[in-house]
């Protein structure tokens, strides 16, 4: 790692980073239209934002800019994999690191390494991924930032932790030790035909939320201690929404090694992956969950 990558890291221990979190909140969320317009016309030209695909191409036909960064796609925009045994990207992004979650571990980068049950936050939750397979894809500022099912299942638990609010870009990522395990997250878990598939949506710097289909805002309010659940539904379909960041951040996958699968071939640190692409083959042959 840089000597700049270290001090940029540095730098955000004596952050307060939740405060700048809660205040980014109303900023982000102000209609005063001069505000607003110019704020969207700026992030779009500073990170060169693609609204071809959008819902809405007009930056001023949204109301806020929280409105904007949480932008739904056109209909039709990102059509699932024609194979029923596909895993798809549930978001926009690019590709971390992925690979095999051996002695609990998942790899991080630049040699960094995490356990499986820091990021649950639950050690028997932990074992059903023991030798399976984990995928992290960073979502940019750029990206659509909405998430959806990556394969058809009922959500049957969540766990929500607390945690700092670290940047998750590239640079922090292979810089500050345990990241995902130490940045507030979501942690959720859908019954699927391969078996249990660990769905983590992961906070960061700036994020003023974690929102969910089925409970609406999880984050803000910050919390100080953990809340798990268990849920019995909802049912999701392959590509159904199932939540959104407010500002930009990480999800990571988790497979059970029942699932008999391996990660597509080129998906490397640094690959771009888009919402619907075939992420890897599970080994059910027929999901029943989306019986196409």
């Amino acid at each position: 790692m840089s000597a700049g990558d270290r001090l940029r890291a540095l730098l955000q221990y004596p952050l307060p980073q939740h405060a700048l979190s809660r205040l980014a909140g109303p900023v982000v969320r102000c209609r005063w239209r001069p505000f607003k317009n110019a704020l969207i016309r700026w992030f779009v030209r500073r990170y060169r934002v693609e609204l071809a695909e959008a819902e809405h191409t007009d930056p001023a036909a949204y109301p806020h800019f929280d409105a904007f960064f949480t932008r739904a796609l056109a209909p039709g925009t990102r059509p699932g994999p024609a194979a029923v045994e596909a895993l798809a990207s549930p978001v926009d992004g690019t590709v971390s690191e992925a690979g095999r979650i051996e002695a609990g571990r998942l790899y991080q980068a630049k040699g960094r390494h995490y356990t499986a049950a820091e990021l649950l936050g639950d050690e028997a939750e932990a074992a059903n991924y023991e030798g399976g397979h984990f995928i992290t894809l960073y979502l940019s500022p750029r990206d659509y930032h909405r998430i959806h099912a990556p394969v058809g299942g009922r959500l049957v638990g969540s766990h929500y932790l607390p945690g700092r609010l670290f940047s998750v870009n590239p640079a922090t990522t292979r810089t500050v030790p345990r990241l995902f395990a130490r940045n507030e997250r979501l942690a959720t878990r859908l019954e699927t035909a391969a078996g249990p598939v660990g769905l983590v949506m992961v906070g960061a710097l700036l994020v003023a939320g974690i929102e969910t289909t089925w409970s609406g805002w999880v984050t803000p309010p910050h919390r100080r201690r953990a809340r798990q659940r268990d849920h019995d539904g909802p049912e999701f379909g392959r590509g159904d929404e199932m939540g959104r960041f407010h500002m930009g951040s990480t999800v990571i996958l988790l497979l059970p090694p029942r699932a008999g699968t391996e990660w597509t071939p080129g998906l490397t640190p640094g690959t771009p992956v888009r919402l619907g692409q075939p992420l890897a083959h599970l080994a059910t042959g027929v999901d029943p969950y989306h019986p196409e």
